[in-house]
């Protein structure tokens, strides 16, 4: 984890509790004498969520049960790795697919005071991503444009006239739905949960999959980035599978970039990517 993350440390559940009294009935002592929560428990991970955003930030926040809840620290880590990589105050930062959750606007504007404009394709997270920013002043000017078209990242998102200085990604990790399944399977056998469980984390189709993986999104991402190679200076996204990073780190200098970037981040036992190139100097 970054070292300047502010969620390094074990998580404070008494400061938690105070600030959202519904974080209480999910935590508990394990057999180790450490206080946790079941991370297996949807309701329980996105309660945890909630109070991690309101106490720190004093967000009020809210998604669908079908929706992807994130993990607020390890979200954080990857904006914390583009501070590092843009090294400006004044960002105007683009999140694609921003999710009904909108957590990567929340935590730039909150942790950073950046300038964030999120897409998303789906009208029903784009909706709830608003009811967030109606709620919580601090968010009232962050904005969020309409994905009409299915097949396009980039494309129809960014406008004549505008300039980011860098785009955030967390594209889905499936090709297709069964291969999603059977992620979510092992995730139930890994984590021992009773048979009837059949999904233990959420998440609608646009979350979960995407036709050709995430290898596939990011190929598609890295031929529009050239359209608009002088209005983003970094082209950021996240990558879950090493095995992808090869084939796609060749897509990106198919379209010639002046520099790619791999950063390394890991959360616990998890380990994954940031890919980053730019065309500018």
């Amino acid at each position: 984890m970054h070292p300047e993350n502010p969620f390094i440390k074990d998580y404070d559940f008494d400061n938690l509790t105070k600030h959202c009294p519904e974080l209480k009935e999910f935590v508990f002592v394990n057999k180790y004498g450490n206080t946790t929560i079941k991370f297996h428990d949807k309701q329980a991970v996105k309660t945890l969520n909630q109070a991690l955003l309101k106490t720190h930030y004093g967000i009020v926040w809210q998604i669908p049960e079908n929706n992807l809840c994130p993990p607020v620290p390890g979200r954080l880590d990857y904006l914390l790795h583009v501070a590092d990589l843009v090294k400006k105050t004044d960002i105007h930062l683009l999140d694609i697919g921003t999710g009904a959750n909108l957590i990567y606007p929340i935590l730039a504007t909150c942790h950073f005071n950046w300038h964030c404009t999120g897409s998303e394709v789906n009208e029903d997270a784009l909706l709830n991503a608003q009811n967030i920013i109606s709620q919580n002043s601090i968010l009232q000017k962050t904005t969020l444009r309409h994905q009409k078209f299915k097949s396009n990242i980039l494309n129809h998102i960014i406008q004549p006239g505008d300039f980011f200085d860098v785009v955030v990604c967390n594209p889905p990790f499936s090709k297709d739905k069964a291969e999603a399944h059977r992620k979510n399977q092992r995730k139930i056998t890994n984590l021992d949960l009773p048979g009837h469980e059949k999904r233990n984390f959420a998440g609608t189709p646009s979350e979960l999959w995407y036709k050709g993986g995430e290898e596939a999104f990011l190929k598609k991402m890295a031929q529009e980035s050239a359209t608009y190679k002088e209005q983003v200076h970094w082209f950021t996204s996240l990558i879950s599978k090493k095995k992808n990073l090869k084939n796609i780190k060749r897509a990106i200098k198919k379209v010639l970039p002046t520099e790619i970037r791999v950063i390394d981040i890991e959360h616990g036992n998890k380990k994954s990517n940031i890919i980053a190139w730019t065309f500018n100097t």
